[in-house]
C-alpha cells in the first residue's frame, strides 16, 4: 500500500450529522494514550496530520482523513480518559455507538492497547463491544520499541489472555517509532479491500 495523499476531510462532534461515505472505512479505536494519533501518522507517512498531545483524551471528536482517495481512517476518541467528567465520558461513548450503529462502511476496527501492559477494564470492555456490535476487531500492540526483543513474545501472551481472543483474531504488534509492524497493517487493509472489491 503506497500513501501518496492524506488529509483531514471531516472532523464530527457529539452533536453532528455522521457524513455518508461510499469508499470504506478503517476505524481506529484505543485508550486515550495508546499512541492512536501516532499509528495513524506513521501509517499516513505523515508527522501531524493526526494531532499528537502529551495531555490524554486530546481527540474528542470522530475524525475522517481521507487516504489516496479511496478509503478512509476514521479516528474515534480515546476512551479511558479519567479526567473527563463522567457525563462527557457517556457523550463519547453515545456517539461511537451511534457512529458504530449507522456508518454501512465500517470494513475494519483496528483496536489498539498498549503491549507493556495487561488488558484494562476499559480495553477489555471496549473489545466486548466491539464484538457485541457485530464486529471482529484486529489488536494492534503499540509502543513495542518500548520492550526489550526478549519480553515480546510473553506480553502478547498476556494481552491475549487478558482479553480473552481466540486465535484467530489477528494481532500485530506496532510500533510508531521504529514502523515495526507498518507493513503488517497495510497488508490487511490491501486484503481485506481485494477480497470486498
Amino acid at each position: 500500500m503506497i500513501i501518496k495523499k492524506a488529509e483531514l476531510e471531516t472532523v464530527c462532534g457529539i452533536t453532528s450529522k455522521f457524513p455518508d461515505n461510499s469508499e470504506p472505512e478503517i476505524v481506529f479505536a484505543g485508550k486515550s494514550n495508546v499512541g492512536k494519533s501516532s499509528l495513524i501518522n506513521a501509517l499516513m507517512n505523515r508527522k501531524s496530520l493526526a494531532r499528537t498531545s502529551g495531555k490524554p483524551g486530546k481527540t474528542q471528536t470522530i475524525n475522517y482523513y481521507k487516504v489516496n482517495d479511496e478509503i478512509y481512517f476514521v479516528d474515534l476518541p480515546g476512551y479511558g480518559y479519567a479526567n473527563a467528567n463522567l457525563a462527557t465520558r457517556e457523550k463519547w461513548g453515545k456517539m461511537i455507538e451511534r457512529y458504530l450503529h449507522t456508518s454501512k462502511q465500517i470494513k475494519c476496527i483496528f483496536l489498539l492497547i498498549d503491549i507493556r501492559h495487561e488488558p484494562g477494564k476499559n480495553d477489555k470492555q471496549m473489545y466486548d463491544w466491539i464484538v457485541y456490535n457485530g464486529y471482529s476487531p484486529v489488536i494492534i500492540a503499540t509502543k513495542l520499541d518500548k520492550l526489550k526483543r526478549s519480553q515480546i513474545a510473553k506480553c502478547i501472551k498476556t494481552l491475549r489472555e487478558g482479553l480473552g481472543l481466540q486465535k484467530e483474531v489477528v494481532l500485530i504488534p506496532f510500533s510508531s517509532e521504529t514502523k515495526q509492524g507498518k507493513k503488517e497493517v497495510y497488508e490487511f487493509i490491501e486484503n481485506l479491500l481485494l477480497a470486498q472489491a
